[in-house]
């Protein structure tokens, strides 16, 4: 024999659930979206780091542009040279819905004509 209380909450975990759901499936977005910035973010130092190395060996601009944009995947490229330093500065919009989010790394090495 079914006691009457069980009628009453028949259903009631599908519906917590139904209203759980967006709120799950919107962390689970943002933890997405925030690992992809991490990895773009890591893919534009490592990108900067070259591109300053190859400045740093004598490369011109142009070719340590191509060199970043292998790797990054087509940021925008900034040279400074600061006495025995050359920098290079990368920048680029984020992906997707984080496209408002400017992600910018900065690199600097000795250039060899000491």
């Amino acid at each position: 024999m079914r006691s009457p209380s069980a009628d009453r909450d028949r259903g009631s975990v599908t519906a917590e659930f139904a209203v759980a759901l967006p709120a799950i499936a919107l962390v689970l977005a943002a933890c997405l979206a925030s690992v992809q910035l991490i990895a773009q973010q890591v893919r534009l130092t490592d990108a900067a780091a070259d591109a300053a190395r190859a400045l740093g060996r004598g490369e011109s601009a142009a070719e340590a542009g191509a060199i970043a944009d292998r790797v990054s995947g087509g940021a925008a490229l900034g040279v400074a040279v600061d006495g025995m330093f050359v920098c290079a500065t990368l920048s680029t919009p984020g992906d997707g819905l984080l496209a408002a989010i400017e992600l910018r790394a900065e690199s600097c090495a000795v250039t060899g004509g000491r």
